[in-house]
């Protein structure tokens, strides 16, 4: 959705291929094309299997909630699951349309549904896994979007949102609206505090079991992973065995990390 004054999502992502210096951000976006191999570079990288790990099995009935270009639905596709793939923009560069022409090239059967996630017309207690990737935050309203995925999830059913920008306190927002890349051309970026997370997926009937934090796990680090992170640590302590470096050491210090709109990630069960 255009914002008035704003570029659409669509053209801010063309501005942002044209600029000299975003080929890192593109790719990390996975915006580059040609898209189908896109979305096998997601599948068979290191967010991808740390997410997998939280997975159920067997494969079931899916949500990819806010798809985009439909790379994570190209994922849970190639890993067994029956997909459905909700996005609002019909877009064939970021959107709906370039998750139907996704799904064609690679040969995988795809359900691609044109709607916002705040109004499902899926029936209750459809789907076994519902997934969302740096979702929540552009919700128009969290609650009911959380309380919709709470509806079609299945009891027993297990949701995993990932990617998610959170702050401190609420004033932090304007610094962290300042530092997006595309926020000054899209005006749609967003972030929540960690308890508004909590109780909009809590309030939805969705029991949290894990909540990882900045530093906890490749999914929220990509395109770094916690091995690079160690690396870096251990170069500026000069020490050469970065693998010794604990994980614990990484999830405490993401666990003190203040940073506004840091990533998060929730692992949720229906």
């Amino acid at each position: 959705m255009k914002k008035e004054g704003y570029m659409s999502p669509e053209d801010a992502v063309a501005w942002l291929m044209d600029q000299p210096s975003s080929e890192e951000i593109v790719r990390g976006c996975y915006w580059d094309d040609p898209l189908v191999d896109a979305a096998r570079r997601f599948w068979s990288g290191s967010e991808w299997s740390a997410v997998r790990a939280f997975i159920p099995s067997p494969p079931g009935a899916a949500l990819d909630l806010g798809a985009g270009r439909g790379i994570a639905s190209y994922a849970l596709s190639r890993d067994g699951w029956k997909v459905t793939a909700l996005e609002p923009d019909p877009s064939y560069r970021i959107g709906a349309g370039a998750a139907r022409n996704l799904a064609k090239d690679a040969g995988l059967s795809i359900d691609v549904v044109e709607t916002w996630g705040e109004e499902l017309p899926f029936a209750d207690e459809s789907f076994d896994l519902v997934y969302t990737r740096a979702v929540l935050h552009h919700a128009r309203d969290l609650r009911q979007l959380c309380g919709e995925i709470g509806r079609t999830l299945r009891t027993g059913g297990v949701y995993i949102a990932t990617r998610e920008h959170v702050l401190t306190n609420r004033v932090d927002l304007d610094t962290f609206l300042a530092s997006h890349p595309l926020h000054k051309v899209t005006g749609n970026e967003n972030a929540y505090l960690l308890e508004e997370y909590v109780n909009a997926m809590v309030s939805a009937g969705i029991k949290i079991t894990r909540t990882l934090n900045p530093k906890q796990s490749d999914i929220n680090l990509f395109p770094a992973t916690r091995g690079d992170v160690k690396k870096r640590w251990a170069g500026k302590m000069g020490w050469p065995f970065p693998k010794v470096i604990p994980d614990y050491a990484l999830t405490v210090y993401g666990a003190l990390e203040r940073t506004p709109g840091r990533l998060y990630s929730f692992i949720g069960r229906k």
